[in-house]
């Protein structure tokens, strides 16, 4: 076809010899100006039709396809069809719509939107005799997911796979299991990562019942900071997801399936902190899942939360579930997730996100929200939530130039342990000792992160990833916070604090007496020695010149480190 408002296009490129036209009104008369003499003009289209008379010079001819009848149009095909397969040419690209979304198909076609082919396609209903693949099918959620199937879709044969195949722990009875729900479940050691393994566990399914489901569970997690990434832990990590996804969609391309679902994670969406390479990997299987899709092929990615139990969920602590919940994205227990599978397969949609999300603690926590969750909190709520809940509120930082440097570094400080106190789930910040190493207070490098985007939040800076690992201690966080916020007029600290060791020592005795029992009889010479220690001490601080000056208490304490202190002690208490 060749048509155009611009006139000049006669001058720039010559005439045409034949145009075949589909357009209305002042196009067609733009279009005839292309013909040189002698030319053909083609109307296709029905909506403004022609007078031969109207263009002198020219032959003119409208025609409705179907005019050629079925003999003539098998010949055009048959003509047609070597030259597809040769190259030559291209079929048209074609976009489809689920039958349920016809109405917004039709809209798209009349907006004339679209380029080439608009189909609508209906969904294929699952058959009972067919075989469902489940990769991943001897791990946690994928048994799950493999009962799901049997008692709530009909399915009633399945072939699930793991690396381990029927040596998996737990195979045996999972088969029975199933069994007992009606359904045979067929177990092979398969990496679908590799595509000739796949291809030959796809060629030995019964022609009997053949594959028409697959879902997609597999995948693997090796958590780390960008900066730790190498190649090989992203391969781990994308290979297993990503290109299993890959090679199962290509693999099953020519096959009736009624669904393929590809099961993603909201990492790959919103980000997860220590998670760049398992982000990476589930947003490449929602690329698989929308080009897929885009070509009539059924495909679905769910892009879940995290399972709280089994599969990756499986080994957290109660501190990790609570980090995670912090966020608002509260972990699934299967009995709420198995439905939201369900659910996800009525869709029309190629990605879904079935997340259960907490709104009240996402308003708490809006500073730190994924931008993907922001229009989920409500602002006004938001700005409340940050002063009032979160100490997520940057005002304070307004306050630090007219305060003195000791109590810029106590305020930077009591900030710096607070939000620590949050991601490690402790009660009172207090109980946090500002020299105490991150590494012994619990923290790893997901927490670290967060910690990061807390403090961040807190302060309106950028602060680096790496922020605890460049500042080991709440102290040294605060240092830098101060030096960040303030310049070098925040950091006139005294003189390095002698104390501190001792301070250190002494909050462990602290621990030690507090695990002891002072009625048993192994302790009783304990009390006699801290009563000589403190008298000590006293009779220091209350002589000329102070714990400087000239006197000298029991076995020279005046004179001793705090090591020589502890050793004393140590004497004292007969445990050297």
């Amino acid at each position: 076809m060749a048509s155009s408002r611009d006139t000049g296009f006669a001058e720039r490129f010559g005439r045409v010899d034949v145009v075949l036209n589909s357009l209305a009104g002042e196009f067609v008369d733009a279009s005839r100006g292309l013909l040189g003499e002698g030319g053909r003009f083609v109307e296709m289209g029905k909506t403004d039709l022609r007078d031969p008379g109207e263009f002198p010079g020219v032959e003119y001819r409208s025609f409705d396809l179907l005019e050629a009848g079925p003999v003539r149009i098998r010949e055009m095909f048959t003509e047609l069809l070597p030259l597809f397969d040769q190259g030559r040419i291209h079929p048209l690209p074609v976009s489809c719509w689920d039958v349920r979304q016809a109405g917004d198909a039709l809209r798209f076609m009349s907006q004339a939107r679209h380029v080439g082919k608009v189909v609508v396609t209906v969904p294929r209903p699952p058959d009972p005799e067919g075989t469902v693949l489940v990769t991943g099918g001897t791990g946690g959620v994928g048994r799950a997911v493999a009962e799901r199937l049997v008692t709530h879709h009909g399915v009633r044969h399945l072939l699930l796979t793991g690396r381990r195949g029927p040596d998996a722990p737990g195979a045996t009875d999972l088969v029975a299991h199933l069994a007992d729900l009606g359904a045979t479940a067929t177990l092979v050691a398969c990496d679908v990562a590799d595509p000739d393994q796949t291809r030959a566990l796809l060629d030995g399914i019964d022609a009997a019942h053949p594959l028409t489901g697959v879902v997609h569970v597999a995948g693997v997690v090796d958590d780390g900071l960008l900066g730790t990434l190498t190649p090989d832990r992203v391969d781990a990590v994308l290979a297993p997801k990503a290109d299993a996804a890959h090679h199962l969609d290509r693999l099953t391309a020519d096959l009736d399936l009624s669904f393929l679902t590809l099961f993603s994670s909201a990492a790959g969406l919103m980000g997860a902190p220590g998670q760049a390479n398992y982000a990476a990997a589930n947003a490449a299987v929602e690329a698989v899942a929308l080009r897929r899709a885009a070509t009539g092929r059924p495909a679905r990615a769910l892009a879940w939360g995290l399972w709280e139990g089994i599969g990756m969920g499986a080994g957290l602590s109660e501190q990790d579930v609570a980090r995670i919940s912090r966020g608002g994205i509260t972990p699934l227990r299967p009995e709420r997730a198995l439905p939201l599978l369900d659910t996800a397969h009525r869709s029309t949609s190629p990605v879904v996100v079935p997340i259960l999300v907490d709104t009240a603690r996402l308003e708490a926590t809006a500073g730190t929200a994924p931008p993907m969750l922001h229009g989920l909190v409500r602002r006004t709520v938001r700005r409340q939530a940050s002063a009032a809940t979160t100490g997520l509120d940057t005002a304070w930082t307004e306050e630090l130039p007219g305060l003195s440097g000791m109590e810029r570094q106590r305020v930077v400080l009591d900030v710096v342990t607070t939000q620590l106190a949050v991601v490690l789930g402790h009660a009172d910040h207090r109980r946090i000792r500002p020299q105490q190493p991150f590494t012994e207070l619990g923290l790893d490098s997901l927490t670290g992160v967060e910690l990061r985007n807390r403090l961040a939040a807190a302060t309106g800076l950028r602060l680096p990833a790496t922020l605890v690992f460049d500042h080991p201690s709440p102290q040294a966080v605060a240092g830098a916070l101060l030096t960040e916020l303030v310049g070098d007029a925040g950091t006139d600290a005294p003189p390095a604090d002698r104390a501190a060791p001792l301070r250190e020592r002494i909050h462990r005795l602290e621990e030690l007496l507090a695990s002891a029992d002072p009625t048993d009889e192994a302790y009783s010479g304990v009390e006699p020695a801290l009563r000589r220690l403190l008298s000590t001490w006293s009779t220091r601080a209350a002589a000329p010149g102070g714990p400087d000056g000239d006197a000298r208490g029991h076995d020279d304490v005046t004179d001793a480190s705090a090591e020589d202190m502890f050793a004393l002690l140590d004497s004292e208490l007969g445990t050297s």
